[in-house]
């Protein structure tokens, strides 16, 4: 006899919000809208005649050009560009890919130390002087600065990108190729990113949309969210922090693995389903949606095992005293608007 589990319920509250996306609906425009208007004028990398009183101070050599923005302005860079860097300090940070070839930063709000705006060959870095990427999640601010920056960057789509955030939230969308993200703290929001992808977190928690790029992540305590996940892997480990998982109806098999001590897991998988399943907690409550797989343990340590569909892909979840929901979405014909809630589990609950 099937139950609805209250523990999925207590676990997985962003799943439900996961259902009520309308069918059609594109969640990239979800995203923050960047407001990168066309600025009042060009720096390029190999002049200098740009400077006047009011704008960034700018230093060239042979090997680079470097501006220290003090106050918000706006910069285009025309040559072609592969690599961005960006590290701030409270505030917010906002990347997105374009088609364009250019690439165009603005520096909306500032406080404090100047930011140092770097263009060495086909890579830009936006940064503290003494924010350095090596070791940036141990980074203290020994000086006691008080400081804070708005910062929005538009790239050509397959650019590189790295962003490292102390206390800042960080949006990335509509790029192809790798993505880094650091943060000490503060949320970051990925938005179909097609590139594989790596998130470092201490605090911070990670909600990743249609990223059908490969997802590596490791936290403390931040909580990750995936929603309509079609990259072909999907690995998380964390101490505390919570994971919820919402796979596409249209990717392809996919290879999950997520690991927590005390967080709690959900996983929400396509219909049909195809994986093989080895889930278990040591003290944790299990709920199953699917009837062909087997739930094992009745105190303490619970499992759940079996193959979906042909088995050709993963799904691996392991949690010490956090609790195991496997959910089922609805076949694509299905009404999600109707009075069953699509996240009830149909299955077993232990």
């Amino acid at each position: 006899m099937s139950r609805s589990c209250p523990h999925a319920r207590a676990v997985c509250p962003a799943i439900a919000a996961i259902g009520a996306r309308r069918p059609g609906e594109d969640v990239r425009a979800r995203a923050p809208a960047l407001d990168i208007t066309p600025p009042r004028y060009i720096v390029l990398a190999s002049r200098r005649d740009m400077l006047r009183r009011g704008r960034p101070r700018e230093v060239s050599t042979m090997a680079e050009t470097t501006w220290e923005v003090a106050e918000p302005q706006k910069l285009t860079f025309d040559d072609p560009l592969t690599t961005l860097n960006v590290r701030v300090v409270n505030g917010t940070v906002n990347v997105v890919g374009t088609d364009e070839g250019s690439a165009r930063l603005e520096v909306s709000e500032i406080e404090g130390p100047p930011l140092v705006v770097t263009r060495d060959g086909s890579t830009l870095t936006i940064a503290y002087e003494d924010l350095p990427w090596q070791g940036f999640l141990k980074w203290l601010d020994r000086k006691g600065h008080r400081r804070s920056a708005v910062v929005s960057v538009a790239v050509p789509a397959a650019t590189s990108v790295e962003v490292g955030v102390v206390g800042a939230g960080a949006v990335v969308s509509g790029i192809r190729g790798t993505t880094v993200v650091r943060g000490v703290s503060g949320d970051t929001t990925l938005v179909g990113l097609s590139g594989a992808v790596r998130a470092d977190t201490v605090t911070g928690n990670l909600e990743a949309q249609s990223v059908t790029g490969d997802l590596r992540y490791n936290s403390v305590s931040g909580d990750l969210t995936v929603i309509d996940g079609a990259g072909a892997g999907v690995k998380a480990d964390s101490v505390s922090g919570d994971m919820v998982i919402d796979l596409d109806t249209a990717g392809r098999p996919t290879d999950i693995r997520l690991t927590t001590v005390s967080g709690e897991i959900a996983v929400r998988l396509p219909h049909p389903a195809d994986a093989r399943v080895d889930a278990n907690t040591a003290s944790g409550a299990i709920s199953n949606a699917f009837d062909t797989l087997r739930v094992s343990g009745q105190w303490g340590a619970k499992r759940i095992t079996g193959t979906l569909g042909a088995g050709n892909g993963t799904l691996k979840a392991t949690t010490v005293s956090g609790s195991i929901a496997l959910l089922r979405r609805p076949p694509a014909e299905e009404d999600p608007y109707g009075e069953t809630p699509v996240d009830a589990p149909s299955g077993k609950v232990v």
